[in-house]
């Protein structure tokens, strides 16, 4: 799922993470955005333009305005990925460089114990 990893990075600024949370409770447009962020309306299109790449943001043109959405089907996948990604198994075994002698990676670890 090559898109979570934009996606992740998308969401992983604050003013973006805040606009999708925005955007999941009702369509606005720009200008609507940039009120409740108290932002500029070029700051608030420039993120969108991220969010719009990655395609968990949509735009409707509704006569002069765009009134933006989030693909929810799109932001569920992802957390389905990310949901499948703290299922892993850890594998309990040692360290391949454990049993040698003067490896800095592992007297590093003893150290920290």
């Amino acid at each position: 799922m090559p898109e979570l990893f934009e996606i992740m990075k998308a969401l992983g600024d604050e003013t973006r993470y805040n606009l999708v949370k925005l955007l999941l409770q009702h369509n606005f447009c720009v200008g609507a955005l940039a009120k409740r962020l108290d932002m500029s309306e070029s700051a608030i299109s420039q993120h969108l333009k991220i969010l719009r790449n990655t395609k968990l943001v949509k735009g409707e043109k509704r006569g002069y305005f765009t009134h933006y959405y989030v693909d929810r089907e799109l932001l569920r996948e992802v957390a389905k990925g990310i949901v499948e990604l703290s299922k892993l198994k850890k594998i309990e075994t040692e360290c391949p460089k454990s049993g040698a002698k003067n490896r800095s990676c592992c007297r590093k670890m003893k150290n920290n114990m």
